[in-house]
């Protein structure tokens, strides 16, 4: 792989038409070429493995109660990512105003308040205060297939950090050897998984972007409880590879916020693994060549042939 650096592989997407961009740094639409390989290997994650391991199909918009992401506790360590929905609230004269501030170019969002909603920041947020309704978790655990568009704000010209992108989950609550042994398989499936589509991939010992100095303790925490993996794909650089799968183990957290308890009444563990599918598609791109006819035969026969 030729090193580049971000502009420059953007630069070369864009100009393709894989990336339609939209003035907005983070913020493209996807060409047909581009679409067709995310949705390739969206199917490929279902078909390979949600049917064969019984994982129950979940679907929700990209949006989520705000009272849930507060309840999360995602505002206390990711505040820099979140973003809430906001809408009109005012009147006939403050709809007047609004509209002169467009015209003569000044901020016209005075009026704009909160609908007590957010945007999703990881596919698996709404999913632990749904499964927390249904009542005590089943000695088999829950395994959830989830996948959603998630918005995180962090804008950039780096192709792969994406401000709305998509996220495939797959999500475990039980027991903590129940989230171990599913974390444990998924590390190898990961590996095998880079392998198939000829990327050159590493597993690592990782930590979330957690905010402020009270985030450089938490994010020591995780990495000493060897809580969070991450599947390394070289996209921009062979130096600073790209994070394009995740392996995640929650401990109790969720299980103590929305008191999600197994048989014996203990609080349930969970743990998530997820697939980011733009990162995905463009590591495949950045690897194999902007043309998708010219892909290595093994690869196409992967996404295409065993469709």
């Amino acid at each position: 792989m030729a090193e580049a650096n971000g502009p420059d592989y953007l630069d070369s997407l864009l100009e393709r038409g894989l990336l339609l961009g939209t003035g907005q740094d983070g913020i493209y639409g996807r060409g047909a070429d581009f679409e067709d390989v995310v949705e390739r290997l969206d199917a490929l994650i279902v078909r390979r493995w949600r049917t064969k391991d019984g994982a129950e199909p979940v679907r929700f918009p990209p949006m989520m109660p705000r009272r849930d992401i507060e309840a999360s506790g995602y505002l206390h360590s990711f505040p820099q990512l979140a973003g809430t929905v906001h809408s009109f609230c005012g009147d006939m004269g403050e709809h007047r105003e609004m509209l002169r501030c467009i015209a003569v170019g000044e901020d016209w969002t005075t009026n704009q308040k909160s609908v007590d909603l957010a945007l999703t920041p990881a596919a698996c947020y709404p999913v632990y205060p749904v499964i927390a309704r249904r009542g005590p978790v089943p000695e088999r655990g829950w395994l959830i297939d989830i996948a959603s568009y998630c918005f995180r704000h962090e804008p950039s010209r780096d192709p792969a950090r994406m401000q709305a992108f998509r996220m495939h989950e797959h999500v475990r609550i039980g027991t903590p050897e129940q989230i171990l042994a599913f974390r444990t398989m998924w590390l190898e499936r990961g590996r095998e998984f880079a392998a198939e589509l000829a990327l050159p991939a590493t597993v690592d010992l990782a930590n979330d972007p957690f905010f402020g100095r009270s985030g450089e303790v938490l994010a020591a925490n995780q990495r000493r409880q060897e809580l969070k993996f991450e599947l390394l794909i070289p996209i921009l650089s062979a130096e600073r590879p790209t994070a394009c799968m995740s392996f995640n183990y929650h401990v109790d957290h969720f299980g103590q916020v929305w008191q999600m308890r197994t048989p014996d009444g203990a609080i349930a563990h969970s743990g998530c693994i997820g697939f980011g599918l733009e990162r995905l598609t463009l590591a495949l791109f950045r690897h194999h060549g902007l043309d998708v006819a010219s892909w290595p035969e093994p690869v196409r026969r992967v996404l295409w042939d065993a469709a």
